[in-house]
């Protein structure tokens, strides 16, 4: 059985129609990663991000894209679709774009947020595309994760 439609995964050319229709002053928050398996930690800085402005975009790493980041030869156990399905459960998510970048540069210069947002495993030097929003204005948070939770500690801890 395939999965429903996902009206929140589109590609950038759909989003950038979307935004074209932004209210002035409309603070679009952009965020990306894995979301390999969503666990709380996901959910919670999720939260915070979409809380920095009027919507959230999360650049999703392709399939393709994930195993260029040497997470491990099984990554990712969830498909592209199936982990965009689940993300698009939660509210706190309005836009999905996949990304097969190694990085997503350029969807960060394709949507040019008002805000680029990253776990607190990322030091703002090191996010991708922090140099782009800056330089047009915007904001960048490294937010602090919530402790004890990561994809690859829960991974590690069902291998034994």
């Amino acid at each position: 059985m395939a999965l429903p439609e996902n009206p929140k995964l589109m590609s950038i050319r759909t989003f950038l129609k979307r935004k074209a229709a932004f209210e002035p002053g409309h603070r679009l928050v952009f965020t990306n990663g894995c979301f390999d398996i969503l666990h709380p930690g996901h959910v919670d800085l999720l939260r915070r991000a979409r809380a920095l402005g009027d919507s959230l975009i999360l650049g999703l790493n392709s399939d393709e894209s994930v195993r260029m980041l040497g997470k491990g030869d099984d990554r990712p156990l969830n498909p592209q679709e199936d982990r965009a399905f689940v993300l698009a459960g939660l509210d706190c998510v309005d836009y999905i774009v996949i990304f097969h970048e190694s990085t997503p540069l350029e969807l960060v210069k394709a949507c040019r947020p008002q805000v680029l947002v990253k776990g607190g495993d990322w030091s703002k030097d090191r996010i991708v595309g922090a140099d782009v929003v800056r330089k047009a204005g915007g904001d960048v948070h490294s937010l602090p994760l919530l402790k004890g939770y990561s994809t690859t500690g829960f991974l590690e801890k069902v291998r034994g």
